[in-house]
């Protein structure tokens, strides 16, 4: 089976296919513009695996993309732009990538017709909620030029299946945190900044709540999705582990044997989500999956990781990792 990923070379979409190569059979090919967040040090050591193929590529770009669909089976798409600050700066990015490039990549689906497009969400489409849990039918309500670009790319999908019969699923995860996540994110953001003796921005009252998930039970999660879900359905992936963000921050102060002087609170972004909360009950009653790994341990094996990986975010926030595209791809890049 050939599959398509789209933003594979990114946090999540790096994690994903890794599990597919290591847990399958499947001939794997990854697409990725490789802009700020995609990073190829995230797929290191699958260069030579023969059921790995990698293109750079925009995924605005049709030719490119109908290049990469020929064949394939099934499409996880995860390609975005997904970083609500960025948004707030520089919305058209998120527009361009998010719905235009969502759109492409539904055309082409049209024309080579694959097996299953797994279109992949965030709950921040939902907006916030003060009590109980969005399920998958809830309206959406997104706050920032992210969200409303992710709601956006989510009913295209959903469109393309009613009016085109496209066999399209959309998957909405709650927050993730896990090996490879780029560090300007809140739980990396925090490890890193503290490994380096820095200070860690925490916004407003550090409040806020989010639900948290490990990484590899998400990439799981899609998996077996791409194996029980049904086409025109919407799923929820949470971790049911709800957290205020202040109390993420402490955690990793704990591991790192740090006091709470290294906390700065700084203030709060334009429409901040309170927060965020999902019902998972669809999920595991059709697909069977739970969440595996427990916050606090897989906490800790995060902070581990970046411990023993102090390299390759070093090479991320001082810009160096752009390096690597011509140490392993030279000219074709």
């Amino acid at each position: 089976m050939r599959v398509l990923v789209t933003g594979g070379a990114g946090f999540i979409g790096s994690n994903l296919v890794r599990f597919l190569i290591e847990n399958t059979d499947w001939e794997v090919i990854v697409l990725d513009k490789l802009t700020y967040a995609g990073n190829l040090e995230n797929l290191r050591g699958l260069e030579e695996n023969p059921r790995f193929k990698f293109v750079r590529g925009d995924i605005v770009d049709r030719k490119v993309v109908d290049e990469c669909m020929k064949g394939v089976e099934i499409v996880f798409h995860l390609a975005a732009e997904s970083h609500v600050d960025r948004s707030i700066l520089k919305p058209q990015d998120f527009i361009v990538t998010n719905v235009l490039g969502t759109h492409v990549l539904l055309e082409s689906a049209l024309i080579h017709r694959p097996g299953l497009f797994i279109n992949v969400s965030t709950d921040e489409v939902y907006g916030s909620i003060e009590e109980g849990n969005f399920k998958e039918d809830s309206p959406l309500s997104p706050s920032s030029p992210y969200s409303a670009s992710k709601a956006s790319q989510d009913l295209l999908g959903q469109a393309y299946f009613k009016t085109f019969s496209l066999p399209v699923i959309t998957t909405r995860c709650s927050n993730n945190y896990g090996e490879y996540q780029f560090p300007e994110k809140l739980i990396p953001l925090t490890i890193t900044n503290l490994l380096e003796g820095k200070p860690v921005p925490v916004y407003g009252k550090g409040e806020n709540i989010r639900d948290w998930i490990h990484v590899r039970d998400h990439v799981k999660a899609l998996y077996l999705i791409s194996q029980k879900g049904k086409p025109g359905e919407i799923y929820n992936i949470a971790g049911r582990c709800e957290k205020r963000n202040i109390d993420v921050v402490k955690k990793i102060l704990k591991i790192l044997g740090k006091d709470e002087s290294f906390i700065k609170f700084v203030k709060d972004r334009p429409g901040h989500d309170f927060r965020y909360s999902m019902d998972t009950s669809k999920i595991e009653r059709e697909i069977g999956w739970e969440p595996e790994i427990d916050f606090d341990r897989g906490l800790e094996m995060t902070v581990q990781w970046f411990i023993e990986n102090r390299r390759w975010w070093e090479r991320i926030k001082s810009g160096e990792y752009m390096k690597f595209y011509e140490e392993w791809y030279g000219s074709r890049l």
